[in-house]
């Protein structure tokens, strides 16, 4: 028998509106949300819900993507729909996390507020990343270490798609010298920082105060961590993985390929979206796996969901 995985995405998909329907249908999503709001000192339903310009600043945008992604979440395991195991793209990790129930929703909140604050504050200006093409893994990470200034890479997305990040003349020359070695396209990212980028590191240090005041409880189910695509054994490791994962590259094709390797054949995608999704089709193309992915972003997705998971 297969397993499932419950997978969540990380910023870029957030826009205003998104969640609304399952806060006006689900007294359960009221509460996360309130809940959200208490935790940030801040109203994450205005930041949702009403137009305003906030929702795509860094600070704002991960409160408010955890909280929408939380609420989804919390609906689904009321309808009997549960998780074998779980995993979220960058900041997606802690919609992975509220999965696995090793941290309280609060707490969650709270520190995605902070990570939030600290990743904004690091570099307030400057910096860059972009997504690379249709160029060899290999190639592009060679070309990386070649440039000169700091530029490594932030995401390995899926096949053919790599994020790279750091300073923004080092981003900019190492685009050059990758569309000279092949690559299909170089595309600068409209984002707010050079995430998961060395330059980040003393965010991390600060999320890592932060992290010491949180109780880390037993995980109801396992998950894999960013920094390493591998299951994370121990509660101890959870918070020093955190820490790290806001400067270190997300290996989230590797991830996805360990849980197919182990017999996962059933995905729902979390959240506003369905970029994961697209992910994951080129990441079967490319291994030959066969699974079943289902995109959980609006209210009507639901049903279509919990019969579609429980027919498996």
């Amino acid at each position: 028998m297969g397993k499932t995985a419950f997978i969540f995405l990380g910023q870029g998909s957030q826009y205003v509106g998104m969640g609304k329907d399952f806060y006006e249908n689900s007294a359960l999503c009221k509460e996360i949300y309130a809940k959200a709001s208490k935790a940030a000192e801040l109203s994450v339903e205005a930041l949702c819900f009403e137009e305003n310009e906030q929702i795509n600043i860094t600070e704002y945008t991960q409160i408010a993507m955890l909280a929408t992604e939380v609420a989804m979440l919390r609906e689904l395991e009321s309808r009997g729909v549960k998780a074998d195991v779980t995993a979220g793209l960058s900041l997606g990790e802690y919609g992975a996390l509220a999965a696995t129930g090793v941290m309280s929703d609060e707490d969650l909140f709270r520190l995605v507020r902070k990570r939030g604050l600290f990743m904004q504050e690091e570099v307030p200006t400057g910096g860059a990343m972009a997504a690379i093409l249709a160029l060899a893994t290999d190639k592009i990470e060679e070309i990386c270490e070649q440039t000169e200034g700091i530029v490594s890479i932030a995401n390995y997305n899926c096949p053919g798609q790599i994020v790279i990040t750091g300073e923004e003349a080092a981003v900019e020359a190492a685009m050059e010298k990758l569309k000279e070695a092949g690559a299909k396209r170089c595309m600068r990212l409209n984002v707010s920082g050079p995430f998961h980028s060395p330059m980040l590191k003393g965010a991390g240090e600060k999320l890592g105060v932060e992290l010491a005041n949180v109780e880390v409880k037993e995980m109801q189910i396992p998950y894999l961590a960013n920094v390493t695509a591998d299951y994370v054994v121990s509660t101890d490791d959870v918070k020093e993985l955190l820490k790290k994962q806001v400067s270190a590259s997300v290996k989230w094709q590797q991830t996805i390929e360990k849980m197919l390797a182990d017999g996962v054949d059933t995905f729902v995608e979390i959240g506003p979206g369905k970029t994961l999704s697209g992910f994951m089709k080129k990441i079967t193309k490319e291994t030959g796996a066969e699974c079943r992915v289902f995109n959980i972003e609006k209210w009507d997705d639901i049903e279509a969901v919990v019969e579609g998971v429980s027919a498996c």
